[in-house]
């Protein structure tokens, strides 16, 4: 029979990956047969993955992550339904690895039965290979407005009780303060039959001195009948590439600043991570024209609706200060929608990107032209560099490993630098401006060191790091024993 332990969280950002990423880490060092799951994760940033009858699919980059934590391939049932946010009100719905555009032109509610289904699949298929499932939760599972369709949090406890022994762990950041309530409070809200599945109470983010956590702790647990298992210290520097935030950081010395430009439709930033990492780089999100004064380098990222991140730019003002930027010799690098905006035209006739539109002026940076078509192109695998020029020449001949997400055909009038795994050319340069199709770059360590010289820790090393964390807390070891 599977065992299940369910990560729940008082709130968004109470620390429900960590935790989880940590405790599939622990479980595979144990020597279990481990997967993580969630249901449904609502992100822009995604990883591919391949698809059981060939291709590849994409599932939320936590999953991912925590697949690699617990040393096991990643695949599209350890995320079934992944939400990527298109406006304040709509998202593409991406179920199984694969885009569905008729759910994702339905109201909610009305698909809900439909992803729940799929996830059930997906949920039972995992728990049949492995010996204990690591599921992660979404926002609150006391959100008692939406019950009734919350199959992220409370159908996936259901349908883990019926398959073998489930426990759940609340999670609460105490930095945020009010922790004491946030978790009495959620406890309280949980549905009657699923409330004894909750066997610990998890304080995350914890800054200061333990002790003076005392009584809280043995009062909580007198009100609820739940023990505090564990007490998690901050944790600033991880490893982890957080799953939506940005990363503020300082500069080391004299070093290199990068300006980030930060659209509202941003995608796939956890792949800048390993530069937060870097000493003596200083990473700059740009919403600004004055963010970019002084940036050694800017660049351009992914972006999930590109015609509306440029037009952003253009009504912040940023257009003049990326023509400075190129004119003063400075690197340019576009990534995925950032090279898009730097060629000359995007074309979107059926909507691919957003609205339909015949044509919008692209920045002219790059001498290129989108043209955005259904289906999406998902390919991982390794990429190799031609001969760039210039800032770019360090990259000359490097190959490493890398991803495509995207719709959209680009014709270039310039000789491509980059060929991805199939062998179709997928970066271009003109001058000091570079334009890639591929993500994940900036961790591979070949590009890296060819940049910078320098390399960072790795994710494996983070998550041992996060490993030890479990092996301290006596309380979460004998949840597990």
């Amino acid at each position: 029979m599977t065992r299940t332990l369910i990560v729940w969280g008082c709130s968004s950002g109470a620390g429900k990956s960590f935790v989880a990423t940590a405790l599939c880490r622990w479980a595979a060092r144990r020597g279990l047969r481990v997967a993580p799951f969630k249901a449904q994760n609502m992100s822009n940033n995604a990883r591919v993955v391949p698809l059981a009858d060939g291709g590849c699919g994409e599932i939320g980059a936590a999953q991912y992550f925590q697949a690699l934590a617990a040393g096991v391939a990643p695949t599209v049932d350890m995320n079934p339904v992944l939400l990527k946010p298109e406006a304040d009100t709509a998202s593409q719905v991406v179920l199984q690895g694969r885009v569905a555009r008729e759910l994702s032109r339905m109201p909610w509610r009305e698909r809900s039965p439909a992803l729940a289904a799929a996830a059930r699949e997906s949920f039972e298929r995992l728990a049949a290979q492995h010996d204990l499932i690591v599921v992660e939760g979404a926002g609150s599972p006391a959100e008692i407005n939406l019950a009734p369709q919350d199959y992220v949090n409370l159908h996936t406890a259901r349908w883990a009780r019926e398959l073998g022994p489930t426990q759940a762990l609340l999670v609460a950041d105490i930095d945020r303060g009010g922790a004491f309530a946030h978790l009495h409070g959620t406890w309280a809200l949980l549905p009657d039959d699923l409330r004894p599945l909750l066997q610990g109470f998890v304080f995350n983010k914890f800054r200061g001195d333990a002790s003076l956590l005392a009584p809280g702790p043995a009062q909580l647990q007198a009100l609820t009948g739940v023990p505090l298992r564990a007490v998690l210290p901050m944790q600033r520097d991880h490893g982890l590439p957080e799953e939506d935030g940005l990363y503020a950081t300082e500069a080391q010395g004299s070093g290199l600043r990068i300006a980030i430009v930060a659209g509202p439709h941003i995608s796939n930033l956890d792949e800048f991570h390993p530069l937060s990492r870097l000493p003596g780089v200083e990473l700059v999100w740009a919403r600004t024209a004055g963010a970019l004064r002084g940036a050694d380098w800017v660049l351009l990222p992914g972006s999930k609706q590109v015609r509306g991140d440029l037009r952003w730019l253009r009504a912040q003002g940023l257009e003049p200060a990326l023509r400075a930027h190129e004119q003063a010799g400075r690197p340019l690098l576009g990534i995925c929608g950032g090279l898009q905006m730097l060629g000359q035209s995007l074309h979107d006739p059926e909507g691919v990107d957003g609205q339909p539109y015949a044509e919008e002026a692209g920045l002219g940076l790059l001498p290129l032209r989108t043209h955005y078509q259904a289906p999406k192109r998902l390919l991982a695998g390794a990429v190799r560099f031609g001969a760039p020029q210039g800032p770019w020449a360090a990259l000359a001949g490097v190959q490493a490993k890398g991803y495509e997400i995207r719709c959209g055909h680009t014709e270039a009038e310039a000789a491509a630098v980059l060929h991805g795994s199939d062998g179709q050319a997928i970066g271009w340069q003109q001058g000091t401006v570079l334009g890639l199709y591929a993500h994940g770059l900036f961790e591979d360590p070949a590009v890296l060191r060819a940049l910078f010289g320098q390399r960072v820790p790795t994710l494996d090393q983070a998550f041992e790091q996060l490993a030890d964390l479990v092996e301290a807390q006596a309380g979460l070891r004998e949840l597990l024993d």
